[in-house]
């Protein structure tokens, strides 16, 4: 197996970008329209679809940051459609700006404290065009926003032990709250390693993988690798219409057939995003794990089976358990 590969293997685990050819996509949305034209069905989202920050795209960032008395940040909103109700420090992210950046920003207007983000504890999505990346972190200094320095951003900030004691403008932040709080305390161990978004410039929307499967003649473990130009992970382009699962489940139909066997999507390894003027795009590294013996499945596209290291194949190993990697789940 090439080193350069396993190198890239190493550098997803790691949470590191890698130097990809934007030019290669082993499923793009073209192809993805073709197959549906050809059920005589008229896609839904135009083949040249390109994501525009704020506009053919929105990206929500949002913070939960729980203090020593295990406290959450929480602040009371000031919109018009929801004044006076309770949120987590959240807004969208601007066009031009990192998604580091933005948590930082929204922190800071809405709370008046400084934020030090630690790590992603959640990605969520909509469609693929509306996702919210959720982080934890540390304050770091400021002053907490009182209702004499209500503006339009917020009318207060607060340390709040029970959330449930406040009028919410939604209950979604509960399920963020209680992970973050689970992850403070270690709970339901291992957890990732600290793991942030890091910065690339991606023109589209895409996912990437890492689909690994034991060979049962050996027990030795095998990731899946994409033969189309040269040897890479597979990459998909998102259908911005589509939450990701659905691209994720069709990505792995054009691989593996429509009988695709049984297989676990675990969470995100890697999140490469820049905001640069460059491309407002965004790649998702996923983990995919199959249940059946290598020689149990099939493959029906340009795409082989490596026999990874040892050291590789126990890096993956760590990563299968349940907090091992970033939940990527679908906002309904």
């Amino acid at each position: 197996m090439p080193d350069s590969i396993e190198e890239n293997i190493r550098k997803v685990l790691d949470g590191l970008r890698l130097d990809d050819d934007e030019e290669i996509c082993d499923y793009p949305l073209a192809q993805q329209n073709e197959s549906i034209e050809a059920k005589g069905i008229k896609p839904a989202s135009n083949s040249s679809y390109l994501p525009i920050c704020q506009k053919t795209v929105t990206y929500i960032v949002a913070a939960v940051i729980i203090n020593d008395k295990d406290e959450v940040l929480m602040i009371q909103e000031a919109k018009a459609s929801c004044a006076g109700k309770w949120y987590l420090p959240a807004g969208r992210v601007e066009p031009n700006e990192t998604l580091i950046d933005a948590v930082k920003r929204e922190v800071l207007e809405e709370t008046g404290l400084t934020m030090e983000p630690k790590t992603l504890i959640m990605v969520e999505c909509a469609s693929g065009s509306w996702f919210r990346f959720v982080m934890i972190g540390d304050v770091t200094g400021g002053t907490l926003k009182t209702p004499d320095q209500a503006n339009q951003e917020s009318l207060q900030a607060s340390w709040v032990n029970n959330v449930d004691d406040l009028s919410l403008r939604s209950s979604d932040i509960l399920p963020l709250i209680q992970r973050a709080r689970d992850r403070k305390a270690g709970i339901n161990p291992p957890w990732h390693l600290p793991l942030l978004p890091v910065e690339k410039s991606w023109n589209k929307l895409f996912i990437r993988l890492i689909v690994c499967i034991k060979r049962k003649a050996t027990n030795r473990m095998h990731v899946l690798i994409s033969e189309k130009s040269y040897l890479h992970l597979p990459i998909c382009e998102i259908n911005p219409s589509k939450n990701l699962h659905s691209t994720l489940h069709k990505f792995m139909v054009e691989i593996f057939g429509n009988e695709v066997a049984q297989h676990r999507p675990h969470g995100l390894l890697s999140v490469e995003y820049s905001g640069e003027q460059s491309g407002d795009g965004v790649c998702f590294t996923i983990l995919v794990s199959f249940r059946p013996a290598l020689e149990e499945v099939t493959i029906i596209g340009k795409y082989v089976w490596h026999e990874v290291s040892k050291n590789i194949a126990d890096l993956i190993a760590t990563r299968l358990p349940r907090n091992m990697t970033i939940p990527l789940n679908v906002v309904r």
